[in-house]
């Protein structure tokens, strides 16, 4: 953001502003710094870390990722690998080139394990064959990006209207066919989540295939996806970020004098919460988009210009939420990555909107599988949308008593916990909650309380907010 006026510049090189400390600010601050014309750099950031969702802590006996998960499409053509790599921060495998090769077309893999709400495991065959349908609606919608017209407005009808004229010709029994719309219906959950919606019908089709799809086997930080800021904070001059420093308004396009620079005007002012002011010849906006949405009215002044406005009012912005359980013992196989959960009575053909406090939990996709922390087993279950929302509005024992439910029911007749339960708070702030449990699965053929213990982790709040594809991914691709 600069004036469109004539105001002059320092003679010792413009003042540049960055607003937001996460990696967009970050990068922009690196950048910056690299080049001799831009002497004078701050960046301003709200809270007491930088990184924004990227958030790496230490639980579990490990590192588990609050924000960003994956590098999505590790590959060259990826600046959060090329960083990575420069950094020395992925494994020998995460760097082959037989890995940045792989083509995964952006879908997430097939699961390990398939769990219906009956209780019964999903034959993975059929969990293909559907992955297969879905996935190649999926690319088809991407199509349509250029085209002069699309043949209805949003990404999830034009997926139900394909599905619709292929379940017409599927000839198994009734009972197969309701389960193959079931596991249909959790990849239109899952992608929710990948697309940072509630539902797939707010997504544009038209613009759908701006999202661009690189090679690479998704990947992670063995240490942390934060070691990926902490270097670029670390390559920052000392001082350069100002902690704790929430802006209210930036003044822009004006003339402003500041007595701290006798002589000098500058086009920009930063107001911040606590009345202190920073002039500058430019601002690099990088807060993220909910919260522009939120401040829209108040947070530019003059307003921005009505397009760019309109813009931030369009893009649409959704709610994911992580959620950790850890058990002592695990219930799934060593080799299993991914476990995914199938409501037998859903289907994506059907707009049946049960209440909230009723049915909240089965938009939950499933759970991936973390590597083993020493002797604690962590998952890591990810749910979207309104029904996530929902989710920060319960207590720590009402979300604990039911997620201990829904694993007990679909892992039955052999439950992963069982026995009584006594919830205790593991955490408690203003940018999340936890809830523990204690609890288990109780050994073959025995009753009463369970003697291994598991603790869920559910972590919500505006942290962990995402966009869609079209203003980025909760996974930073």
């Amino acid at each position: 953001m600069e004036s469109t006026g004539s105001v002059g510049e320092a003679p010792g090189g413009p003042r540049v502003l960055v607003v937001g400390g996460g990696i967009a600010g970050l990068g922009a601050a690196q950048r910056l710094c690299g080049h001799s014309a831009f002497p004078h750099l701050r960046v301003l950031e709200a809270t007491a870390r930088a990184g924004g969702r990227i958030r790496s802590e230490r639980r579990f006996g490990g590192v588990v990722e609050v924000g960003a998960h994956w590098i999505h499409g590790p590959s060259r053509g990826n600046p959060v690998f090329q960083l990575a790599a420069e950094y020395g921060l992925l494994g020998e495998k995460e760097l082959s080139e037989e890995n940045q090769l792989v083509e995964t077309g952006g879908h997430v893999g097939l699961p390990s394990v398939s769990y219906a709400s009956s209780g019964a495991s999903v034959s993975l065959q059929l969990v293909a064959e559907m992955a297969t349908l879905f996935y190649g609606l999926i690319d088809q919608t991407r199509e349509f990006l250029h085209a002069a017209e699309t043949p209805v407005p949003s990404v999830g009808e034009y997926l139900k209207k394909e599905i619709g004229q292929h379940v017409a010709g599927w000839t198994e029994d009734e009972e197969t066919r309701k389960l193959k719309l079931a596991v249909l219906n959790s990849f239109f959950n899952l992608e929710c989540c990948v697309s940072g919606t509630h539902s797939m019908d707010l997504v544009a089709l038209a613009p759908f295939g701006e999202y661009t799809v690189l090679p690479g086997l998704d990947c992670t930080f063995s240490k942390g996806y934060q070691g990926l800021t902490n270097c670029m904070m670390a390559a920052l001059p000392e001082d350069t970020v100002v902690f704790e420093k929430p802006v209210k308004t930036i003044h822009w396009n004006g003339s402003f004098q500041e007595a701290a620079f006798p002589g000098e005007t500058f086009p920009v002012s930063v107001e911040c919460e606590d009345g202190d002011r920073f002039p500058a010849h430019h601002v690099i906006v990088t807060v993220p988009l909910g919260f522009l949405k939120e401040h829209l009215d108040t947070f530019f002044d003059p307003p921005l210009p009505a397009e760019k406005a309109e813009a931030i009012r369009k893009i649409g912005f959704g709610t994911n939420n992580k959620i950790f359980l850890e058990f002592e013992e695990p219930f799934w196989e060593p080799d299993c990555q991914l476990i995914q959960l199938v409501w037998e009575d859903t289907s994506p053909l059907e707009d049946a909107a049960p209440e909230l406090q009723d049915a909240w939990f089965r938009k939950l996709i499933g759970f991936v599988v973390l590597p083993a922390f020493a002797s604690v087993h962590v998952l890591c279950g990810f749910i979207a949308g309104l029904e996530s929302e929902f989710m920060e509005t319960l207590s720590d024992e009402e979300v604990l008593l039911c997620l201990t439910q829904v694993l007990r029911r679909v892992t039955a007749p052999d439950p992963v916990c069982g026995g009584s339960h006594t919830s205790h708070v593991l955490l408690h702030d203003a940018r999340g909650s936890a809830v523990g449990m204690e609890g288990g699965r109780p050994p073959p053929q025995s009753v009463g309380p369970a003697g291994a213990a598991a603790q869920a982790e559910a972590l919500a709040g505006p942290s962990l907010l995402c966009s869609t594809r079209v203003g980025g991914d909760f996974s930073l691709a």
